[in-house]
């Protein structure tokens, strides 16, 4: 495996295998070692590319202000004819990079990710905007408690909670915290952020994978999506929640194989 720090932007990238190129995108307050449990298999058929998102992990000191401004910083060392994967907020930095080029996104993978997270008067498959404005007035109070909150809410409708509990807990802990503003940031990016509009743009071939019983990105988000894209297939996974490649590791890998 190889270590990247890029010098102007110190994003940090971690490499392995070789094939076609995937980039993997984390979701909010994570780091890309919660890919651990797939990045093994998956690198026997792709050049892996695991990135930290601007502000977290080892690209802490990257600061993070808006959902362009982590696009644009990720853009400058996407490989060319990429297969990108987001999970959760990764995944609306997979769309606005599908969207801004498309000469290099060549595949798009949107696990547990929707275009509005957030419910809206024509939009019901998302969290309630206070929920997220709690969060965020609960982080300044109890850092630790307010992000195991938001953790328990991303195993909710999972078959086997406790385990997946453990182990996101364990890849949160197993790398540097975001700062306080980073996650202030990003919460606010999952509040505002909505792409619906935008969506019809993307002529990409796209997979969606998702738990049935995500409570974070509820399941009537997915099926929209998939109504509203081009090229689209949804992969559900019942029994799941917010981390299908927790959840169910083998049969997350197993959707790859078609690409």
């Amino acid at each position: 495996m190889i270590w990247l720090d890029a010098d102007m932007t110190r994003l940090h990238i971690e490499t392995s295998g070789s094939g076609p190129d995937l980039v993997m995108l984390h979701g909010w307050a994570m780091h890309s070692g919660v890919w651990e449990c797939v990045s093994e298999p998956l690198s026997r058929r792709f050049h892996l590319h695991c990135i930290d998102l601007p502000g977290h992990g080892a690209s802490r000191d990257c600061a993070l202000d808006s959902l362009e401004q982590m696009t644009e910083v990720i853009a400058d060392h996407l490989p060319d004819n990429s297969i990108v994967c987001g999970w959760s907020l990764g995944g609306q930095v997979a769309i606005r990079l599908a969207l801004q080029m498309p000469e290099r996104v060549q595949q798009l993978v949107l696990v547990a990710s929707t275009p509005c997270f957030v419910k809206r008067a024509n939009w019901p498959w998302g969290m309630e905007s206070l929920t997220l404005t709690l969060f965020m007035e609960n982080l300044a109070r109890d850092y630790m408690q307010t992000l195991n909150r938001f953790l328990t809410l991303q195993v909710s409708g999972s078959e086997d909670q406790t385990r997946v509990l453990a182990r996101l807990r364990k890849s949160m802990l197993s790398g540097l915290s975001p700062e306080f503003a980073t996650l202030q940031a990003g919460l606010k990016i999952l509040q505002t952020s909505d792409l619906r509009a935008e969506l019809d743009q993307i002529k990409q071939p796209v997979l969606l994978i998702h738990g049935q019983n995500d409570v974070i990105a509820p399941v009537g988000a997915a099926e929209w999506t998939q109504q509203h894209l081009s090229q689209a297939q949804l992969k559900l996974f019942p029994h799941c929640g917010h981390a299908p490649f927790l959840s169910f590791p083998e049969q997350f890998v197993g959707c790859f194989d078609a690409l």
